[in-house]
């Protein structure tokens, strides 16, 4: 994926690449570039929605306050020092 696209994006091309292999018109070199593909996109998405369970995690854990913190996917953290 050498473009940058959206969760939305990903999740609509996995659909897509989900409906060909079913199909099973393709050739077997074929079946292994799009499930290759679609691996990729799983992969993905999968990233994007943890990284959203976390901020609703940094949400809920501010109490009544809800406020949004911003979060660092790489550290696990807040950016402001708290989890």
């Amino acid at each position: 994926m050498a473009k940058k696209i959206t969760f939305e994006e990903a999740l609509a091309k996995l659909e897509e690449i989900a409906k060909v292999l079913e199909e099973g018109d393709l050739s077997l070199e074929e079946s292994l570039k799009k499930f290759d593909e679609g691996v990729k996109l799983a992969a993905f998405c999968n990233e994007k929605l943890e990284e959203a369970q976390q901020k609703v995690d940094l949400l809920l854990q501010k109490g009544n306050a809800l406020t949004t913190v911003p979060f660092s996917p790489r550290t696990g953290e807040s950016d402001n020092g708290e989890e």
